[in-house]
């Protein structure tokens, strides 16, 4: 199928969409345009929580389209279409066997705000990168929200010291990911960007063939296999590579509008 019949395209955010310095391509409000007046749907997809989303699309948010914390929440022009939350028994769980690894720093999201109970000042930058609304609370145990996935920290790397035991404790059960180097989600077994891609194209009425996808992370796998056109920035993770059927130039060179233009607009 050509790619100008493309009615939705994902994207991801960090090592993707944004460049080095996580700021938006220069053009990036001219290209949404154009592809607003070809009723193409863009979407954010990220691991980041939705009211940072908003923040970093404000002039266009309330247009725009937002699978938010991994595929947990999905937002269509400020309309809630999707959520897929977890459970107080798993989150009590998780909590509890993150706080048993030294060097954890742990976020919980929740459909009302962030929560966190650290204060270390690097901790602290590190979580304002991508959660614009956030709580410190004297125990996560003990808030009162609806659960959407639990993030951990961990400044030496997440594969090396917090995957091993989350896949043994809790990958037959939740959905276990690495997000980035420093970063693992846990969340519902069933949540995931591709998951939320395919309630919307069932929500929406678009097609596997008509939708296009942008990753460079292990989290961004399933959105890859839910998207015929799907691509792998040049930066991207091998397994990634792998997985994709196409590839974009690198993120610092703005690979997503170099493709989308290429594709869709030229």
């Amino acid at each position: 199928m050509p790619s100008k019949d493309i009615k939705f395209i994902a994207v991801d955010m960090d090592g993707t969409l944004l460049d080095h310095n996580s700021q938006l391509p220069e053009d990036f409000y001219s290209v949404y345009q154009q592809l607003e007046q070809r009723e193409i749907i863009f979407a954010a997809a990220s691991g980041r929580q939705y009211y940072s989303l908003m923040e970093t699309f404000a002039p266009i948010r309330d247009r725009m389209t937002f699978i938010a914390e991994n595929g947990t929440m999905v937002m269509h022009q400020g309309e809630e279409l999707y959520r897929c939350e977890i459970d107080k028994p798993s989150i009590e769980a998780i909590i509890q066997q993150a706080r048993a690894i030294e060097g954890t720093n742990i976020v919980l999201s929740g459909t009302k705000s962030a929560y966190i109970e650290t204060q270390d000042p690097q901790a602290l930058e590190e979580f304002a990168k991508y959660y614009h609304r956030c709580q410190y609370v004297d125990d996560l145990l003990a808030v009162d929200d609806d659960f959407i996935k639990v993030a951990i920290c961990h400044f030496d790397g997440t594969e090396e010291h917090v995957l091993p035991s989350f896949e043994s404790e809790f990958g037959q059960s939740h959905q276990v990911v690495l997000s980035a180097k420093i970063w693992l989600d846990v969340m519902n077994a069933y949540a995931s960007k591709g998951a939320a891609i395919e309630h919307l194209q069932n929500t929406l009425g678009f097609s596997h063939e008509q939708t296009m996808s942008f990753g460079d992370y292990l989290n961004d796998l399933e959105m890859l296999k839910a998207s015929y056109h799907s691509y792998a920035m040049d930066n991207a993770h091998p397994k990634v590579k792998q997985t994709a059927r196409f590839s974009a130039p690198n993120h610092r060179d703005a690979g997503v509008m170099t493709v989308i233009k290429r594709e869709l607009l030229d």
